[in-house]
């Protein structure tokens, strides 16, 4: 019962922030989405920040991209450091647009739709994967395959197509079956380091 009222109570303050740019920016409604996205003078929504999305690929970097070369994709506008990533990304935006919306690749693992900052990244078969940071990253590394295949699913079955906040809302509440806070997997991650032989 009292997570039912936490969950009415979490919809409620989301209804309620509707109008807020955040929501607004992170659920497109064309096609594309949710995304890790924000507002700017520019542009209602702008992917990661205005991060390079192609610069990971061909770069391994995080690039910032910049407003006067600019695509939209989706409702989405994308921000690119240079011409040519502008074109390779107009030819085949799927390739580079980063997995789960651009969201952390760990909280999707929890069918979260959370953070990601866009310079804690992993390219990885020729997918990209953003993290909410450093710790994060490791965590979900520590079984990759495993945690890939989880992001996968709840994306797919879940959070794709839906809105961010309520999503979000509804597993910070109903949470999923192996969902571990960030302090667990910071232990987890510790345990799995070696220790130097100082």
């Amino acid at each position: 019962m009292k997570r039912t009222i936490q969950a009415l109570a979490l919809a409620t303050v989301v209804y309620t922030l509707a109008g807020c740019s955040a929501m607004q920016a992170q659920n497109p409604g064309e096609g594309l989405g949710p995304v890790n996205a924000v507002a700017v003078e520019q542009s209602p929504r702008v992917m990661l920040g205005g991060a390079d999305v192609v610069a990971y690929q061909t770069e391994n970097r995080y690039q910032p991209g910049l407003p006067q070369f600019t695509s939209q994709y989706k409702g989405v506008d994308f921000y690119f450091a240079t011409m040519e990533h502008k074109a390779r990304f107009d030819g085949n935006p799927e390739q580079y647009i980063p997995q789960y919306g651009g969201y952390c690749a760990n909280g999707i693992s929890f069918a979260i739709p959370w953070g990601g900052n866009a310079t804690d990244f992993l390219v990885k078969n020729g997918k990209t994967y953003i993290f909410g940071g450093e710790m994060s990253q490791k965590a979900f590394m520590l079984d990759l395959d495993k945690n890939i295949a989880l992001a996968d699913e709840y994306w797919r079955t879940e959070v794709e197509g839906h809105n961010s906040f309520l999503q979000r809302a509804k597993r910070l509440v109903f949470r999923v079956p192996h969902y571990k806070t960030g302090a667990e997997q910071a232990r987890e991650v510790e345990a799995a380091t070696p220790k130097s032989a100082g």
